[in-house]
């Protein structure tokens, strides 16, 4: 069996930056996913925010149906790598009824995810925490 170099998230990462991926943002068309997701690491910038936001993230915004959000908290530094589930508010099954397992990384000023495709092609999106202060 071949074994890959582990890779560090923190040193090669792509960037979600999006206004539209903001956890604020209730704006239509609600029709983004992440199903066409390349697996990776990929750090939040910009108008996204600067992470995911830690606290469930209403239906219809991050410009998707059912917005993701991290469940459980971020790393420290120390902890290294760490499994973390993010849930899916799908409205039926309330703030958790998707979810799936991505692995954080805290880099000291920052924060990378390893994030794969999701499972809904234009329903379930990655949010960032931008713009939590303007929920609309």
């Amino acid at each position: 069996m071949l074994l890959l170099p582990e890779v560090d998230g923190c040193t090669n990462y792509k960037v979600l930056s999006e206004a539209d991926r903001a956890q604020g943002n209730a704006e239509s068309p609600h029709d983004k996913g992440d199903s066409g997701l390349e697996t990776g690491w990929y750090r939040f910038q910009g108008a996204a925010g600067d992470r995911m936001p830690e606290k469930c993230v209403l239906r219809y915004r991050c410009g998707t149906v059912y917005s993701g959000w991290l469940k459980g908290p971020h790393p420290t530094v120390a902890e290294g790598v760490v499994t973390r589930k993010v849930c899916y508010n799908n409205g039926y099954s309330g703030c958790c009824g998707r979810s799936n397992i991505i692995k954080v990384k805290n880099c000291s000023s920052y924060y990378v995810y390893e994030l794969q495709r999701t499972a809904w092609r234009y329903t379930e999106r990655y949010c960032g925490n931008g713009g939590a202060g303007k929920l609309h």
